[in-house]
């Protein structure tokens, strides 16, 4: 058996605005396995600035697993706190053991019977941007519409949003927003007033981790639902985890197994959440086709009607050519189009 791993470099195919900056390319990693004609590979979805394993010894620590891996050895203690690297290695060694490299899990999205209900993701840019961006997915069929806020006037952001609710209705198009921990401590609770009033699904992080006690009070008090999303990023002990569900209580939780360092580590936070009646949805994080793919069969094994957020593939220029099919308010899987790896080497 042979074990490597390749650096592959995304492009946007336009620069894409967060809260965070500027995104116009997006770094990943493949794991390949071989052994003869069996093949195996896993994405590690290493996201610059956010990921826990952003770190320099990033590289290094990935071709000892990828050695270790070939082995045979138990690599738990290597990838302990590279929750992106225990993701693709995680993600390669299903598809190894899978009887094709793409079907990871044998459910009816695998087999392009039963499509999964995504949102549509507007990304930040000028006013007149994000307004062609939501009505074209709504146009589209998209039913629910997240949108990028915490970057530009937030007096704006609110006119766009009461722009959508004067057309639609919240039974017509679920609006969720995501800050990216943009709102300060003493602004948070009034911005979330005024967001309430557009009849907003929910709001993904608003103001930055590491606030706890602020974060605890503001899911107290706050007039619309609240959803953990970077707050989660490395928080990887089973204890960690409880605590800090117990002591901010959200409503919501959002789960980036490339974050939070793959499915069974996703699996546990659900496990968690549901216990405390917090609900839970997946987001991909500008992984490649090839962890899009993964994710999406795992999230269909979950059995959620809510939709996830897993429609990034369409973005890149250079992404993997891969069956799967962002449309219609769904992602679904077209078998009668091939996987086309070649360009990863």
């Amino acid at each position: 058996m042979n074990v490597r791993y390749k650096k592959y470099t995304l492009n946007f195919k336009r620069p894409s605005c967060t809260s965070r900056g500027v995104l116009r390319q997006k770094e990943t990693y493949f794991i390949e396995i071989k052994d003869g004609n069996r093949i195996g590979v896993g994405e590690c979805g290493l996201f610059r600035g956010l990921s826990h394993d952003d770190v320099p010894e990033f590289e290094s620590q990935l071709a000892r697993v990828c050695t270790a891996v070939q082995k045979g050895e138990d690599v738990t203690a290597l990838c302990a706190q590279f929750p992106s690297i225990q993701m693709g290695v995680e993600m390669a060694l299903l598809s190894f053991n899978s009887p094709t490299p793409f079907q990871l899990f044998d459910n009816e999205f695998s087999h392009g019977k039963k499509p999964i209900p995504i949102n549509g993701l507007v990304w930040m840019g000028d006013l007149a941007f994000m307004r062609r961006q939501v009505f074209d997915k709504i146009k589209a069929g998209f039913e629910c519409i997240k949108l990028k806020i915490g970057a530009l006037d937030f007096e704006a952001e609110c006119q766009l949003l009461a722009e959508i609710r004067e057309r639609y209705s919240a039974k017509a198009v679920t609006l969720r927003v995501d800050a990216n921990g943009a709102f300060s401590a003493h602004e948070a609770i009034e911005k979330l007033h005024l967001l309430a009033a557009f009849d907003i699904h929910s709001i993904e992080q608003p103001i930055a981790p590491k606030q706890h006690d602020t974060f605890a009070d503001l899911c107290a008090k706050t007039p619309l639902p609240i959803a953990l999303d970077e707050e989660l990023i490395g928080v990887l002990e089973l204890d960690a985890k409880r605590k800090l569900l117990d002591d901010i209580n959200p409503q919501y939780i959002i789960l980036k197994p490339s974050l939070l360092g793959g499915f069974a580590a996703s699996e546990e936070w659900i496990q968690l959440a549901t216990e405390r009646n917090i609900g839970w949805w997946v987001t991909s994080a500008l992984e490649s086709n090839i962890g899009l793919n993964a994710i999406a069969q795992w999230t269909a094994t979950l059995n959620t009607n809510m939709p996830q957020g897993l429609g990034t593939g369409g973005m890149f220029n250079n992404n993997i050519e891969s069956p799967l099919v962002a449309g219609k308010g769904v992602l679904q899987y077209n078998n009668t189009v091939k996987w086309n790896i070649k360009n990863i080497g």
